[in-house]
């Protein structure tokens, strides 16, 4: 994960792809779909538009993908393959009217729906073309506007490399990490004049109605209602931020910077992996981890975060695209766990206990504390996630297809980490609001996990010498 500024970009002739104005035109005539949004879904655009309407903020919260085409393209045969994609996902077809501040789906039958190609121009220089592609991505893919994503290739004899954006409401990071793969597939299958058969992909449309049917069974009682409201009473009726100081000086509207790099090398990866194995993995380890640097840097006694799960629980949605992401809060008490292997233990309790709260979504569970939960900024909580993607089908090419997943950084308070486990190590993305005192504190928190990282894979080494 990166943005735009960082995924390698590079001259050459710019086309894109958006839906055709014929779809358009259909998708305003169509009734009303009686399927709801996701809770994630509706939480995120009320988002959105309440920073836009009572803040003047135009906020872009697309999440997209880059990666290269070797050789000259054949763009006829990419656009077929961007269209038969398109099709594949029944969300990117699905869209919201908001009338009286209320939201209502529609949906574009397949058949209605086609791309308008349109060749941008050239571009000589590549700093001019991220910033024309990140302006461009911000307007074409904004989640209040519908189509909501956008497709484009920049043009070269030797390669091609297509960039794709999409409003996060469409999307999770597991989606757009998929994305590589499956284009170069359709493409290659046109190239040869073959038909890729695959089984269809089920529709995160159908998803978001099947859980929010199930969201809306549970009442302000319920189990998973109460273990969040204790979570939000001990953080002090808020959801947590990354709690070292961040050189905040008012709640709100803050702007971020983003920090991404290798975190340690594939050796390394394995071998933190193989130490932190008994007690349930890597995800163990670096929430262990962090927990002894928050401790260290800001004497924190309790270690309180958000870890995001996937809610891909059935088989059936594993090939589908959607933002298919629960919440789960945990405590680790950091003075009762101060060193490593304790940390690890205690953090894998919590998981183990608390991983089923992820099946409601957060903001149904936000919806019934009512005036017990207040938001004060657009990120409602930080974020410490990892995601081993070595098993996402071409991600063994990925560092010689220049393939990224793409965020954008525009505003917010809270710190958001990723760590994405591939088979060249483990990389570290990090979001964070741009103060001083904030870079200082994260920098210190990337080395900090590199001495712990560090000493695990001598403990492993003695362990097996």
């Amino acid at each position: 994960m990166t943005d735009i500024q960082r995924c390698e970009v590079r001259p050459g002739r710019l086309v894109e792809w958006t839906l055709s104005p014929a779809t358009v035109a259909t998708a305003a005539g169509l009734p009303e779909d009686s399927r709801p949004p996701a809770y994630v879904q509706e939480s995120h655009l009320r988002t959105v538009h309440s920073v836009r309407e009572d803040d003047g903020l135009f906020l872009p919260t697309w999440l997209g993908t880059a990666f290269d085409i070797p050789g000259r393209v054949d763009l006829d045969a990419l656009e077929d393959a961007l269209h038969s994609w398109t099709l594949r996902h029944e969300t990117l077809r699905s869209g919201f009217r908001w009338t009286g501040g209320e939201m209502h789906r529609f949906t574009v039958d397949a058949e209605a729906v086609s791309l308008h190609r349109e060749v941008v121009g050239n571009f000589p220089s590549a700093p001019v073309l991220v910033r024309y592609l990140q302006d461009r991505f911000d307007t074409a893919a904004y989640a209040l506007g519908w189509p909501n994503f956008i497709y484009t290739a920049v043009v070269r004899e030797d390669c091609t490399s297509v960039y794709m954006a999409f409003d996060h409401s469409n999307v999770d990071g597991y989606s757009i990490m998929r994305i590589p793969a499956e284009i170069h597939d359709l493409y290659a299958a046109r190239l040869g004049g073959r038909t890729l058969e695959r089984a269809p992909a089920s529709s995160y449309v159908d998803f978001c109605e099947i859980e929010r049917e199930e969201a809306d069974r549970i009442d302000d009682d319920h189990a998973i209602v109460a273990r969040w409201r204790e979570f939000i009473d001990r953080c002090d009726g808020q959801l947590p931020n990354f709690p070292v100081d961040l050189g905040l000086e008012a709640d709100g509207l803050q702007a971020q910077k983003l920090m991404c790099e290798m975190l340690v090398d594939a050796e390394a990866a394995a071998a933190f992996e193989a130490y932190c194995r008994p007690y349930g993995g890597s995800l163990v380890g670096v929430l262990a981890a962090t927990s002894l640097f928050v401790h260290e840097i800001a004497g924190q006694s309790v270690y309180r975060t958000v870890v995001p799960f996937h809610t891909r629980d059935r088989a059936q949605w594993s090939d589908s695209v959607g933002w298919f992401v629960g919440a789960v809060p945990i405590e680790i008490p950091v003075s009762a766990a101060p060193d490593f292997r304790s940390a690890l233990k205690a953090v894998r309790t919590e998981l183990r206990t608390n991983r089923p709260l992820a099946r409601i979504p957060l903001a149904r569970v936000l919806d019934l504390l009512g005036s017990d939960f207040r938001p004060t900024s657009p990120d409602l909580y930080s974020v410490v996630s990892f995601l081993d993607a070595r098993g996402i089908p071409g991600s063994a090419r990925w560092t010689d297809l220049k393939a990224y997943g793409l965020g954008r950084v525009t505003y917010g308070d809270k710190v958001y980490v990723w760590f994405n486990r591939l088979h060249e190590g483990v990389w570290f993305t990090c979001r964070y609001p741009d103060t001083e005192v904030a870079y200082k504190n994260m920098r210190l928190y990337v080395e900090r996990l590199r001495d712990i990282i560090a000493s695990t894979v001598s403990s492993s080494l003695r362990q097996f010498s």
